[in-house]
C-alpha cells in the first residue's frame, strides 16, 4: 500500500517514516516544503496527485498555538485552505484521508473526557482553525477520518518530554503547571495507530474519533514521572513545583481539560493506546540513550547523587 503523509519534520511524521520502515508492505511517502506547501494548494494537489496514493495522512499542519493569535491569516491559509486542497486531492483520487486534529476543538471548561460529538467550542485560533480544517476536510472527501489527539511527545523534535529533560540537566527545581489535564500521548502510539487504521476496513467509513494516550494527569504529574524514569535510568531529573496556570501565562489560553475519550476508537478499530506511563518510558528512554549517554548530575545541597 502506498501512503502519502503530508510533512516531513514534526514528531507523527517521523513516528509513520519510522514505523513503515518495518512494514513490508508499505510505502510510505513524506512530502513537505518547498515542494509542497499548504499555503501554497496548487503545490499541494499536483504533488499529491503526481504520487498517486491509496491512503492520504494529513499530519503537517499550523502548530505555533501563541504565534497563531497574531498570524491569524497564515494559520488559516495552512490548517483549513491547505487542509482542504490536501482532501480534494485525495477525493480527486477516490482515495481515503486520515486527519489529525486536536484537543483545542473543545473549550476545555467540561469536567469531563470529551466524547467525539460534544459541542465543539475552541477558544484560540489554532484550535478555530483545526475544527474548520476539520469541516472543511468532511465537505470535500466523503471517505475522511479525522483523528483528535492530545498532548504529543515523542523522541523527535520539541515537545514537553524533551523540553523537561533538558531543563533538568541545567536546573534542580521546575514549576510546572499543575491545574491543566490531559492524556500525553506518544505519536510512537500514534504511528502504529494510524497505520493501522491505514490498512483496515473501516478506513472506508467516515467519521471522527479521538486517538490519545491512556489515563489521564496534569502537567506537574506527567513532568515527576518523566523525572522518575530518567533518574532510574541515570538521565537528568528535577523537584517539580506545582503552579498555577494563572502563574504562567501564554498569548493563547490553554485548555483545563483536554482529556478526550477513546472508547468509540477501540470499538470500531479494536486498539486502545497503552497507559501513558509506560509510552512515556519508552520515549524517555530512547531520548537519555542518545542524547545523555553519559549524563552525570551534580550534587546537589551539598548531597551526593
Amino acid at each position: 500500500m502506498k501512503i502519502l503523509v503530508t510533512g516531513k519534520n514534526g514528531q507523527v511524521v517521523t513516528s509513520l517514516v519510522e514505523a513503515a520502515a518495518y512494514m513490508d508492505d508499505i510505502e510510505l511517502i513524506a512530502v513537505g516544503r518547498p515542494d509542497f506547501d499548504l499555503a501554497d494548494p496548487p503545490s499541494v494537489r499536483q504533488t499529491i496527485l503526481a504520487v498517486k496514493p491509496e491512503i492520504v495522512v494529513s499530519a503537517a499542519a499550523y502548530t505555533a498555538v501563541d504565534r497563531a493569535e497574531d498570524e491569524r491569516n497564515l494559520a488559516y491559509a495552512v490548517n483549513v485552505t491547505g487542509a482542504a486542497a490536501v482532501a480534494e486531492a485525495a477525493a480527486v483520487l477516490r482515495v481515503p484521508i486520515i486527519h489529525l486534529s486536536t484537543d483545542y476543538v473543545f473549550s476545555g471548561t467540561d469536567p469531563y473526557p470529551y466524547l467525539e460529538d460534544d459541542e465543539a467550542e475552541p477558544k484560540t485560533v489554532y484550535g478555530y482553525t483545526k475544527l474548520r480544517s476539520e469541516r472543511a476536510v468532511a465537505s470535500v472527501n466523503p471517505r475522511h477520518i479525522i483523528l483528535r489527539t492530545s498532548w504529543v511527545y515523542s523522541p523527535f523534535g520539541a515537545n514537553f518530554v524533551r523540553t523537561m529533560l533538558r531543563i533538568a540537566a541545567e536546573r534542580d527545581s521546575i514549576g510546572v503547571v499543575s491545574d491543566q489535564w490531559g492524556n500525553p500521548t506518544s505519536a510512537l502510539d500514534l504511528a502504529a495507530a494510524i497505520l493501522l487504521v491505514a490498512t483496515h476496513p473501516a478506513r472506508h467509513y467516515s467519521g471522527i474519533y479521538h486517538l490519545a494516550g491512556t489515563g489521564e494527569t496534569n502537567w506537574s504529574g506527567f513532568a515527576r514521572h518523566i523525572f522518575d524514569v530518567s533518574r532510574a535510568l541515570g538521565g537528568p531529573f528535577a523537584d517539580v513545583e506545582d503552579i498555577r496556570s494563572s502563574d504562567y501565562r501564554t498569548r493563547a489560553k490553554r485548555p483545563a481539560n483536554s482529556c478526550l475519550s477513546t472508547d468509540k476508537f477501540e470499538r470500531v478499530f479494536g486498539w486502545r493506546a497503552p497507559s501513558w506511563q509506560a509510552s512515556v518510558e519508552t520515549v524517555v528512554r530512547r531520548i537519555i540513550d542518545r542524547d545523555y549517554p553519559n549524563y552525570s548530575p551534580q550534587p546537589r545541597d551539598g548531597q551526593e547523587v
